[in-house]
């Protein structure tokens, strides 16, 4: 378990206050599985995930994903969703993360990020809000304020992306809108 995680309503606070939402891709956005074939490689993204992002994007969060591994299947997903930001390569992901918040003039503090093994804990160690899926390696949940209930690739995303919207008082609405 976390030394760091959260209270509830500690946890609503920061959820209420994030303005980036970024994660790692392999293992949280899919379940880890890199299937390849004569160089041709596919992965599985979970489609409720897709959909929490699109509605996150449309309330005014952006959104980035950041990954040490380059994939054209990482890249084509990123680009229907529309991803804001799409890191794709080996290094240190906290300092691509800064130049991320230097373009978007925004702080550690605003940012959600989620991971699940040791090359996110750089991140998960000064994101406002760190989170990591519940089949993470043990070092990233130990970093994480708040551990998912589903595994990645398997609605983490959409769960905590719920959870953001919900704590801004836009989820609601969402629903309403959906209704009609």
């Amino acid at each position: 378990m976390s030394d760091k995680i959260l209270s509830p309503q500690a946890l609503r606070a920061r959820l209420a206050k994030v303005k980036l939402f970024l994660c790692d891709v392999d293992g949280v956005l899919t379940d880890g599985g890199v299937y390849v074939s004569a160089g041709n490689e596919t992965k599985r993204f979970h489609i409720p995930d897709g959909l929490g992002i699109v509605l996150l994007r449309r309330e005014g969060i952006r959104v980035g994903w950041i990954s040490n591994r380059p994939s054209p299947a990482t890249q084509a997903r990123a680009e229907e969703l529309k991803i804001d930001f799409l890191v794709q390569q080996k290094g240190n992901k906290a300092e691509f993360i800064e130049d991320i918040l230097r373009e978007t003039s925004l702080s550690w503090e605003d940012i959600c990020f989620i991971g699940d093994d040791i090359v996110d804990l750089c991140v998960l160690r000064r994101a406002g809000l760190a989170v990591s899926v519940a089949n993470a390696g043990a070092e990233a949940r130990k970093a994480a304020h708040f551990v998912t209930r589903a595994a990645g690739g398997h609605g983490a995303i959409r769960e905590v992306i719920e959870m953001i919207l919900k704590a801004q008082k836009k989820w609601r609405r969402l629903i309403e809108e959906h209704s009609r």
